[in-house]
């Protein structure tokens, strides 16, 4: 028989702060199971949501971007991608991110997915799009500490760089790729072919 408690959430009961700043909240709160235990959770860390995007060219360039992680101490490529605000929804963040990123705008935008980035410690969600006949209108507009270098690569390389290991995406951007190929070749995405293998 099925627990009928499996799927409620925990009672919590007092919440602790170690950071409360405005570049990261980091919580542990004591929480109630529903059979009436009390214990301490790990650390908890609330981000806003996440977006990134896919961003084809209409002759099936993707728009990418390199950056310096200063984490990882090195230049990594990525998809364009940033920070949902306050009060904002996350098409309008992404098509934001892309535009200061990279000056590059679409008119045809598409959600591929959405999930939970990192449930055991992360409060926040990723929602990835792809934008079709992404062109470019402008210069980047980057904020303070920000040096990017945008650009395009024909997509059926980038893919080969992605598969043999030259380029190493984010772990969140590469299920962006996963979800447009499963699109691509489930019922597709009207209009486009993609080289995927």
């Amino acid at each position: 028989m099925a627990d009928p408690d499996r799927k409620r959430p925990w009672k919590v009961l007092r919440s602790t702060y170690a950071v409360d700043d405005q570049w990261l909240r980091l919580r542990s709160d004591v929480v109630q199971t529903p059979d009436g235990r009390t214990f301490t959770s790990g650390p908890i860390i609330e981000h806003p949501d996440w977006v990134d995007v896919i961003a084809l060219t209409d002759d099936l360039n993707i728009v990418l971007v390199d950056q310096y992680r200063h984490s990882v101490r090195s230049v990594r490529t990525e998809f364009p991608a940033g920070t949902v605000d306050d009060g904002e929804e996350p098409l309008a963040a992404i098509q934001r991110e892309l535009l200061e990123e990279t000056g590059y705008a679409s008119d045809d935008w598409q959600l591929l997915g959405t999930a939970p980035v990192y449930p055991p410690l992360q409060t926040n969600r990723i929602h990835s799009f792809l934008a079709l006949n992404a062109r470019r209108i402008g210069g980047q507009a980057l904020d303070e500490g920000e040096v990017i270098h945008a650009y395009e690569l024909p997509l059926a390389h980038f893919i080969d760089k992605v598969q043999s290991g030259v380029i190493e995406l984010p772990a969140l951007q590469l299920a962006g790729l996963w979800w447009l190929q499963a699109r691509l070749t489930g019922r597709g995405v009207p209009g486009i072919s993609i080289p995927f293998p």
